[in-house]
Order: C-alpha cells, then sequence, then structure tokens
C-alpha cells in the first residue's frame, strides 16, 4: 500500500449522491488521511466536515470540489496550507486560480479524483 496521503476534500458535501461525498468516501476506504470542508456541518465516514478554515498541517492534496466562482474567497486560505498540489475536479477548472498556484510553485492538476483512486494514479 502506498503512502496515506493527507487530503483536504473542499467542498465536502453530506450528500451522497454528491461527487465529493463518494471522493471522502472512497479516500477513507484506500487509506488516506481526510480532512474536509464543507456549507454544512456533519461527519461522513468518521471524517467531521468543518464549516470553518482551520490551519491543517501537512495537506498533501486538496482536492476542490467547488466551482471557479466560489473559489475566489479561498485562494490566499488553500495556498497558504502549501499543499504539494490541488486537483481540480471536473467542473472546477479556474484560470485565475491556476495562476496563483503557478505563483505559489504548487503543482495542480485537472482530474478527477474517483478515476484517480481507481487506477491507481493518487
Amino acid at each position: 500500500m502506498k503512502k496515506s496521503k493527507k487530503t483536504l476534500v473542499f467542498g465536502a458535501s453530506l450528500n451522497p449522491s454528491r461527487y465529493s461525498n463518494m471522493a471522502l468516501r472512497k479516500l477513507v476506504a484506500y487509506g488516506h488521511e481526510v480532512v474536509a470542508f464543507g456549507l454544512k456541518e456533519g461527519s461522513v465516514e468518521g471524517v467531521v466536515i468543518d464549516t470553518e478554515l482551520k490551519p491543517y498541517e501537512a495537506v498533501d492534496s486538496i482536492t476542490l470540489y467547488m466551482n471557479a466562482t466560489r473559489q475566489e474567497p479561498f485562494y490566499d486560505y488553500l495556498i497558504a496550507l502549501q499543499p504539494d498540489r490541488v486537483i481540480f475536479n471536473p467542473g472546477t477548472e479556474n484560470p485565475e486560480f491556476f495562476k496563483r498556484l503557478r505563483e505559489a510553485n504548487i503543482e495542480f492538476e485537472m482530474a478527477c479524483t474517483l478515476v484517480m483512486l481507481s487506477t491507481d494514479q493518487y
């Protein structure tokens, strides 16, 4: 098994039919350490969804589930976490944020976390 990568699911949902919820559950099933931020408080697979921004430490990956227009207020916060990479899931692509990440020397990719896990590319 690969080294666990601490992942922040940003835009996590309590709704099991939402992709952020599926990704959170799959990350846990694959043995990754998961923290989550969303609009509604609750927990999924034992992971508490925080509704306030916390200073998470040692975040390897941030997987985004928030459309581009809603991301802007969070740019500085997400960059300050100094993740190794940010994954822009389908529908979250954001050229303005790409530029900010590039300037901060943070890798990013447009990919689907669910597919990455399923194909052992996570």
